[in-house]
């Protein structure tokens, strides 16, 4: 699998990167061991996981694989952490409880560092020097060997990125991740052009769609989907209009021309969009795993990329209409 800097920095990530948000959940040991087996030997390297994926269960997880089936030599970890437990606040990002989530994580995961660690959300309640101070001294100290952010704004990632850069000692931020695909491409507006423009790389997590761009909602609801699900139906139900319907249409004439599958031609998609450095899959079972990590053997001609970038292209309207094109 090729390998890409993460942003302007020397971290080398492979392309694909493997989630663990099912580890434990969804996927039983014996199916998380299947899906790091596959990841490794087909040259993946990023893992990317965080605190409150089954309370912590995921990091044990990682843990034990790496005692038993691939070194910790072999991986770059990276975990997320800022997100609460408790009900009356969804993030807390404050320092104390960043570095004291930080020490947790590398104790579940049974290392002494993160190759990347990550704020998991912006959290209003806490100055922004704070949260990155607590940044700055995790990576100072050794405990992560990269700093980022997940679901930030794009003003959240400018005003973060230019404190960093503007202030001596502070450690530049490495990555964002967010939600980018065929079906939300709303981080174009704002988010994408502030990575770039700070050299931060993108990590793009749910590149298929939340599952909808493989093609499995195309002539109804399947039993053993999330969208059938009482508790994960609200995830998948905003991609199941009719701008998604031709969407995943497009993808799967696109497809049919390729000799591929259309999980296939929307992950290459988001794999190469300019400023991407990994997408991150997110599979139940290794069947999954094994279809997304096929788009290794796929490059879309240009003429089918630029036909999906059309055919998805976000509606804009004043204020956004041409002003970052100017």
């Amino acid at each position: 699998m090729q390998q890409r800097n993460l942003g302007h920095t020397g971290l080398r990530v492979s392309r694909l990167a493997l989630g663990t948000m099912t580890w434990t959940a969804d996927t039983d040991e014996d199916g998380a061991a299947e899906q790091l087996k596959q990841f490794v030997d087909a040259g993946g390297t990023l893992v990317d996981t965080a605190d409150v994926y089954s309370d912590g269960g995921a990091e044990y997880l990682l843990a034990r694989l790496m005692e038993s089936l691939v070194p910790r030599s072999e991986l770059v970890i990276a975990t997320k952490s800022g997100g609460a437990h408790g009900a009356d606040r969804r993030v807390d990002t404050s320092r104390g409880r960043l570095l004291a989530a930080l020490d947790a994580s590398l104790r579940r995961l049974g290392t002494d560092y993160v190759d990347l660690w990550q704020v998991h959300a912006f959290d209003p309640a806490t100055p922004a020097e704070e949260t990155l101070h607590a940044l700055d001294l995790a990576v100072g100290s050794g405990r992560a060997r990269y700093a980022a952010v997940a679901g930030y704004s794009g003003w959240q990632l400018a005003k973060a990125a230019t404190w960093q850069r503007a202030v001596p000692g502070r450690v530049p931020l490495a990555g964002c991740q967010m939600e980018y695909s065929l079906l939300q491409r709303g981080i174009e507006r704002e988010l994408l052009p502030a990575a770039l423009d700070a050299g931060i790389g993108l990590l793009a997590s749910s590149p298929l769609g939340r599952g909808v761009l493989t093609g499995k909602y195309r002539h109804g609801i399947p039993a053993d989907s999330r969208a059938s699900s009482p508790y994960l139906s609200g995830f998948v139900q905003p991609y199941l209009g009719e701008r998604s319907r031709r969407i995943v249409d497009a993808l799967a004439t696109a497809a049919d021309g390729l000799a591929s599958s259309p999980l296939a031609v929307a992950l290459s998609w988001v794999r190469d969009r300019p400023g991407v450095s990994a997408a991150v899959l997110g599979a139940r079972t290794g069947a999954q795993l094994a279809a997304a990590l096929s788009v290794e053997a796929l490059t879309l001609p240009d003429e089918i990329r630029g036909a999906l970038d059309d055919i998805s292209a976000p509606v804009r309207r004043y204020p956004d209409q041409d002003w970052n094109e100017l």
